[in-house]
């Protein structure tokens, strides 16, 4: 139909009904053949040979300049998302996704979200050079914006944890232009959406997050009156006005509930919701209102959003394909999740992690490959320096009275006596070892679940187990104590034929040491770090940042682009 006359199309048209029809058929007629200017692919050369360009607000792109040349070359540096000086479909389809970026826990100015629009209004008349740095500015934002959802913007390995994002990163020159400038614009948000992670907890964690920025805008911010001791239920408060609106917002305080108006008595209603918060919030539920809850209950819920965009981060570095269902620790949480094949966590249980201060539980994933029942303990030499040889330069039995023993480096049991002068310069130089033996007061407990790594952390059981009713359980050197350590060997060795619970508590009780079963499928252990957590139900939970490492994430995505990388 386009091939008809146009003076013949439109001669019965009124001069409103043609320009209307006019404007139509430009919008939506393929892009005519006018040639487009040699001078913007010179330009567009020239920007990407530079890696850099002043007009976007992070102009230093020379971490994607080698992509960049991969998606220009092929095309002989022409335009890729303008047409006769408009924005193709694609273009504005691309712009839109990076101007609500914040739903996905981005910032949209790092992709210039507040620029798109004067940039569009002066692109009808544009000279080639300024349609090509538009060119090269859209280019820049959406291998940004695709690549922070995909694999996040910060390499993991540049805090020291052990993820690797290598694998899952995606051939951004290909991706970009055969699945964005060249697809159907409908298609793109769809097409944006499937390089996010593929997990139910991220998407629940987005949801809370868009959930929260709303909060944010609703609250007035008040905050509430610190007391000087904790106030109990029943007690007068002069904060219980500000607590009710507050708890409402959240919904820990149902809207039907019935709080009397004017009232300062912290009770009723008021008191369940406090505890439904303080759960929530990784606190003992109490109700009562001390100096740690009310502290919580003050932190802006801008700040619980950064916590949610935070989380959201560290959720693209996380393996977006597992060989078998992992067995994933949450080191804030203090918590264990061991998942099956449906993506549900029929196990869970407290744990123990490293100390904030010294011994921090890194951040890694390694493969879960045999079990230990009445293990040995090998001291790490930090431990045997710091601890174990002062202990016993002031008592020489002391190896004797932890049932400790002395061994040479291929295990050869020296002694599980009193120490002499040689064994103890020995120890201080690190040429014999310490280990513990097997039994009920070993540190490791009765079973030990390894998954080799270079931190020689593991999951083991606890002669301690009174630790796990604590709120905050940073108490280890590093390794992780589990509260259920019989079901989730079992779990662990369910693929091994005869492994059933019973076996595993036989084993455990039994009178053979350091009895080693290998597992018939390796398992991944996942150790992550993330301050909030979204469960099943929708319910937001909210932890301490106790390694710091929110304050450390955020701190470095404050510097912009280039990211590490």
């Amino acid at each position: 139909m386009f091939g008809v006359p146009l003076a013949r199309r439109f001669s019965r048209l009124q001069p409103p009904t043609l320009l209307a029809a006019l404007v139509c058929l430009f919008l939506t007629a393929p892009p005519a053949a006018i040639p487009q200017s040699s001078d913007a692919p010179a330009t567009l050369r020239s920007i990407v040979s530079a890696g850099k360009l002043t007009d976007l607000r992070w102009p230093d792109f020379s971490d994607y300049q080698t992509i960049l040349q991969s998606f220009y070359e092929p095309a002989n540096y022409q335009l890729a998302w303008t047409s006769n000086h408009q924005p193709t479909p694609q273009a504005l389809a691309v712009i839109q996704g990076l101007k609500t970026s914040d739903l996905k826990g981005l910032t949209p100015d790092d992709y210039d979200a507040s620029r798109w629009d004067q940039r569009l209004a002066q692109l009808p008349s544009s000279s080639p050079e300024q349609q090509a740095r538009f060119d090269a500015a859209l280019s820049v934002c959406a291998m940004r914006y695709i690549s922070d959802l995909h694999i996040g913007k910060i390499n993991p390995q540049h805090f020291k944890f052990n993820l690797n994002v290598g694998p899952k990163k995606l051939e951004l020159a290909e991706f970009v232009r055969t699945r964005i400038v060249n697809a159907d614009a409908s298609s793109i948000p769809a097409t944006i959406d499937s390089v996010e992670p593929p997990f139910p907890g991220y998407a629940r964690t987005k949801q809370a997050l868009q959930h929260y920025l709303a909060l944010a805008k609703q609250d007035d911010g008040e905050q509430l009156p610190l007391p000087g001791k904790a106030v109990a239920p029943g007690e007068n408060y002069a904060g219980v006005p500000r607590l009710t609106r507050l708890l409402r917002l959240v919904g820990d305080l149902p809207a039907a509930a019935s709080v009397s108006a004017g009232s300062n008595v912290y009770e009723g209603p008021l008191v369940d919701a406090v505890k439904r918060y303080q759960s929530r919030h990784g606190m003992e539920s109490d109700g009562k209102l001390g100096a740690q809850t009310v502290k919580q209950l003050n932190i802006p819920l801008a700040e619980r959003a950064k916590q949610l965009e935070l989380t959201l981060e560290r959720w693209r570095w996380v393996p977006y394909a597992f060989t078998s269902p992992p067995v994933v620790v949450n080191i804030p949480e203090f918590r264990l999740r061991a998942y099956n094949n449906e993506g549900q966590p029929p196990l869970t249980m407290n744990v123990i992690v490293g100390r904030s201060f010294r011994t921090q539980t890194p951040v890694f994933e390694r493969d879960m490959k045999y079990i230990v029942f009445r293990p040995y303990w090998n001291v790490p030499m930090s431990i045997q320096r710091g601890e174990i040889v002062p202990a016993v330069t002031k008592n020489r039995n002391y190896i004797a009275q932890k049932n400790y023993e002395v061994t040479t480096p291929s295990g050869q049991v020296v002694t599980s006596g009193p120490i002499s002068d040689e064994v103890l310069e020995q120890l201080k130089t690190g040429k014999l070892f310490v280990r513990q033996k097997p039994g009920p007061t070993n540190a490791l407990g009765l079973v030990k679940l390894m998954f080799p790594n270079e931190y020689n952390v593991y999951l083991h059981s606890t002669p301690s187990p009174q630790l796990f009713s604590q709120t905050r359980r940073d108490f280890s050197h590093g390794c992780i104590r589990v509260e259920k350590p019989a079901e989730l060997a079992a779990w662990a060795l369910r693929n091994n034929e005869g492994w059933d619970l019973a076996r595993v508590q036989a084993a455990m009780q039994g009178s053979k040491d350091n009895v080693q079963v290998n597992l018939a499928q390796p398992i991944p252990v996942l150790i992550l770090y993330g301050t909030a957590v979204v469960e099943d139900d929708g319910t937001v939970m909210f932890f301490d940042d106790i390694y710091g490492h929110d304050a450390t994430l955020e701190k470095a995505l404050a510097k912009g682009y280039p990211y590490p990388g």
